[in-house]
């Protein structure tokens, strides 16, 4: 063996390791509480109660969504470089705005209301009887 291929050899393993060790300080930040420096602090400020239920109804299925990505990426080859590198940066802004939403939510002594007071239910009118074209 030459000394060239092992020196390609070492820089390709060398490549390799930096990215994995790229990739996984991005996977560290995630839940940290250093994520929630990629949020607007004020985002949320004036939201009233049914915007924020909204807002956390929205942001749940958008964390549920890239989570189901991310594992489905996963199954494939390399997948979990793939799940980190594709859907990883998406999933740490929504859950860092999840909990900035989560925060307004509780400061703002919210509650949660049921479907059936938020909205009640009307009878659909009568049809009107009469004459009907031909």
């Amino acid at each position: 063996m030459t000394n060239f291929s092992r020196l390609s050899r070492f820089a390709v393993l060398g490549t390799l390791l930096m990215a994995g060790a790229g990739v996984s300080g991005c996977a560290a930040i995630g839940d940290s509480a250093m994520s929630q420096a990629f949020v607007d602090p004020a985002r949320y400020e004036l939201f009233n109660c049914e915007q924020l239920a909204a807002e956390r109804k929205g942001l749940d299925a958008r964390l549920a969504e890239l989570d189901g990505l991310m594992r489905k990426a996963q199954t494939g080859v390399a997948g979990s470089v793939v799940s980190e590198v594709a859907y990883r940066n998406d999933y740490i802004n929504v859950k860092a705005q999840s909990r900035l939403a989560e925060q307004t939510w509780r400061e703002n002594k919210c509650t949660e209301t049921p479907a059936a007071a938020a909205a009640p239910a009307v009878p659909p009118a009568p049809a009107p009887r009469g004459r009907t074209a031909r």
